[in-house]
This record gives structure tokens, sequence and C-alpha cells, in this order.
């Protein structure tokens, strides 16, 4: 038995619980062995690239269950669908305007089809240190400044459960015959119960990817691309979704989507209503907390907040002098609490409707004793509040398009010395996967003084060829000559 297979067995066996995606939770709601029903297209079994059978019939239930007008099963998951909707509405080196807050598989399609794009940003929630949402304005200015964008791309919800205003964004993007492409990713189980959110298809995005397997009872890799209305050529999404979804897709997977989305279907009441009962309670006492606090609904209606995702549990210790990879290590280590993510300032606990009374009992009385032993034991926060773990997408200098700097002359240096130079690699926290520096943007020293500040405090920080982060590549400066009779600079 592989050494793999040995660690996910005991972590199964285990008393750690799953604050992290999928949101099956790891329990098996249709007794599928991956193995028993592990086949290919087979007589019968219909094509998922020429659905004509029962993948074709699923396909139009998923559709009518989320009132698109075409809906397609992704089984590589969330990424590919993003792929193919942003390289199905564009053309090589057209311009679109994009939210810098979106998740790096969108700067892939930038790249893949050498768009030329205008970055725009959300709002910041300087309480907590965290992105806000993206306000309307910023969209409508955006597009005021470049009338020829062919489609503007958000994502909504944020990692942290920020929601902006899709049906105002949608009005915007469709008075100046733009498409809007929201990237949905944590939002599938939006609404599915009057407590949480509205899906940005119902508020008039053209073409809406979510990710089943983040907040559903669904398989890893799990996902949906949705279109609505009339603005986009499906042939050509189409046509992309062949390029970048697997030629053998997994029956096991297409099949926990149809699974999910039937469980939904038949019990969605009585799953959806005491989760989300459960998690009010959970909000509602989190105010007992003195200094570990949960971001809550109070942040809707500010810093471009339209809305707020309930089921995303994110406690920030912003302020108490402790981070939130610390956090996250208390959780796991002295409580046996799988955590989503750590962030600079705070944590991440993913729910679903498969968690239970006792994992969020659990959950809050760690909690709960953590932040009275911080209370009681102090360790100096009057002294420590002046360290800041923030991470805020900072303003991009773009100096080339991500295509032309991938595809430079480059060179390695120093990574402290970087300073001034265009950098040829991403730099990104993962989770969430949102870059802090995109190939083609100028390094600056915030830029090194943040990376530096998450490497200290233990936090994923990814991106560069070198793990240790000791080089950086970056586009290789050649020198530039002055032309004397035709008075401009030639590249030599």
């Amino acid at each position: 038995m592989s050494e793999l297979y040995e660690n996910l067995i005991e972590y199964a066996n285990s008393d750690y619980y799953p604050f992290h995606m999928p949101g099956h939770k790891r329990k098996n709601i249709n007794d599928i062995s991956p193995y028993t029903y592990d086949i290919t297209e087979i007589d019968g079994f219909d094509n998922l690239h020429e659905p004509q059978g029962i993948i074709r019939l699923a396909l139009e239930e998923a559709k009518a269950f989320y009132e698109s007008d075409k809906t397609y099963f992704l089984v590589n998951g969330s990424t590919c669908g993003l792929l193919s909707a942003i390289c199905g509405v564009t053309s090589k080196k057209d311009k679109v305007i994009v939210a810098r807050n979106c998740h790096k598989s969108v700067y892939n399609a930038i790249y893949l089809n050498e768009l030329r794009p205008v970055y725009i940003y959300p709002e910041n929630i300087e309480e907590f240190g965290i992105n806000g949402g993206i306000l309307p304005e910023t969209v409508n200015k955006a597009i005021i400044e470049n009338t020829d964008a062919k489609a503007v791309i958000i994502t909504s919800p944020t990692y942290e459960g920020i929601v902006s205003d899709i049906d105002k964004l949608a009005e915007i993007v469709h008075r100046n015959n733009m498409i809007l492409i929201v990237d949905e990713a944590h939002g599938a189980h939006f609404g599915m119960h009057m407590n949480l959110p509205k899906n940005a298809l119902s508020n008039g995005a053209d073409m809406v990817i979510q990710s089943v397997h983040k907040t559903l009872p669904a398989l890893t890799q799990t996902a949906l691309l949705h279109i609505k209305g009339d603005r986009v050529n499906k042939d050509r999404v189409e046509n992309f979704l062949k390029i970048y979804q697997t030629s053998s897709p997994s029956y096991v997977l297409m099949s926990s989507i149809t699974e999910c989305i039937n469980k939904i279907k038949k019990d969605g009441m009585f799953l959806f209503e005491p989760y989300v009962k459960r998690l009010l309670v959970v909000h509602k006492h989190a105010n007992e907390l003195t200094h570990i606090k949960l971001i809550g609904r109070d942040i809707v209606g500010k810093d471009g907040v339209y809305d707020f995702d309930l089921s995303k549990l994110v406690f920030s210790v912003k302020g108490t002098g402790y981070s939130g990879k610390w956090l996250y290590e208390k959780l796991l280590n002295d409580y046996h609490l799988q955590l989503e993510m750590a962030s600079g300032d705070y944590v991440i606990a993913m729910t679903s409707v498969m968690d239970e009374e006792e994992g969020l009992l659990r959950l809050f009385k760690a909690l709960a004793e953590i932040d009275r032993d911080i209370r009681i034991e102090n360790y100096g926060i009057e002294d420590k509040n002046d360290l800041n773990y923030s991470y805020i997408v900072p303003k991009a200098i773009a100096i080339q398009s991500v295509y032309d700097a991938i595809n430079s002359d480059k060179e390695y240096i120093p990574f402290n010395l970087s300073e001034g130079k265009v950098s040829a690699e991403y730099i990104y926290l993962y989770p969430p996967g949102v870059p802090m520096l995109a190939p083609g943007e100028l390094i600056t020293g915030d830029i090194l003084a943040l990376v530096s500040r998450y490497k200290k405090s233990g936090l994923n920080v990814y991106g560069l060829k070198d793990r240790e982060f000791k080089n950086i590549e970056v586009v290789k400066e050649g020198f530039r000559a002055v032309n004397l009779v035709r008075g401009f600079y030639s590249q030599k």
C-alpha cells in the first residue's frame, strides 16, 4: 500500500474534524466505490463531449435546477470552466476588465489568449484586513475608459464570503454590450436558502462558474459552467471545453454531480434549514468572544460588500498580536480541527450542509478556550497590536502583458535585490491562489516586504520556481540605444 493511500486512511480514521473542502465532509451519500463504478465511454453511458443520452438528460436536469440556458459538467474543476469561458468570448489580444483579486486560472486564460487586462480593485475592509466587494462605479469607470473591452471578469463570492452587487454590475456591463463572467466557485450553494445570498446567474451574469465540490456534497474536481442569455457564443465555449477538459472524463465524478443535485432537490429543505440555523447560532454566540472576531453580516452595506456568505466562518485575530497561522496551528494541533486555510490575520473554517452540530460545537468550544487564554494570560497584547499581517491585493504596476513577460528573455536574480525589475513569475498565497504579483508587473518594495512578512509568519507563499524564494526570474533588460537619425530608441 502506498504512503499516500496509507495517509488518507489514517486521516479518515482519525478524530480530526474537516472544516475544509470538499463539502461532502467525508460522508458517503451514494455508496459509490470508485473502483467498482470507474468506467469509460462504453455502450449505453453516453459521452460528455458529445452528449446524446443519459449525460444529456443529466445536463438538462442540472440546467433546470439552476435555471440556466445551458449548463456543462466540469470534471477538471472550476479552472477549466474559467479557461473555457474567458477564451470562448475573446479573441487573441482582446482587452478584458478583470478584478485583480481573481484566481490564478483567470491569469492563465489571459496568458493563453494573450489578452490585455485592465485591472479593477475591490474595496478594503480595514477592520479585518481583507478585500471587500467590487463597486459598480468602479466597473462603470473602467468601462467608460475602455469601451473596446470584450468582457468583465470578477470573483463573487471571494474566498472569505464577500459578495458583490452582481445585479447592478450586470446592468452596467450589458448596457455597454459586454459580457459578465462571474467566478462563483465558492457559491454553488447560493440561492438554496433565504439566509444565503442569491446566485449570480439569477442576478444577471452571462457566465457563472461554480465548484460543486467546495460547498456542496460532491467529490473534488466537480464543478459547473452555466450560461444564460444570448450574448455568449455557446459553440465557441464548447470548443474550448473540449480542449481544457480531459478526453476521458470520470463517470464517478459526473455521477457525483448528479447525485449531489438530486440530493439537494430531494432533501434540500431538510438539509439547509437546520444547517443555516446552526450557523446563525454560531454567529450569535461568537459575539461573546473578546479577542477573536467572527466576520458577520454587519460588514454588509459598506466597502463594496453587497451580501455575505454565513457558511464561511472567518475568524480574525487582527489587533491581538497573533497571526492567522498561529490560530490555525493552535486549532489543528491542540484540538484536531483541520481548517481550510490561514491568512495573515484570519483563518477560514469552511462549512456545508454535511456539517453536524457536534463539529460546530467542537470548533466554538475550542475558540472560546483560546480566546479566554488570550484574555487571561494577555501575552503583552498591547505591545503587539502594531503587528500587521493583513493581505490586501496590492496595486499592480503592469509594464508588460502576462504573455510577453512569460515569453521574454529572462534572467535569475536574488529576490531581495529585485525591486524595480519586471517579474516573469507569479507570487501568491495558496489558498486562495490570488496573485500578489503576476508576470509583467513591476516588483516594488511593498511586494518584497509583504512576501517577507508572510514567509516569516509561516504562510504558504508559492509561485517562484525557487521554492526557498532566494531567487526570482525577471524580464531581462537589454541595452537601449538612441537612434539619433530616426529619433527613437532601439532594442539591442
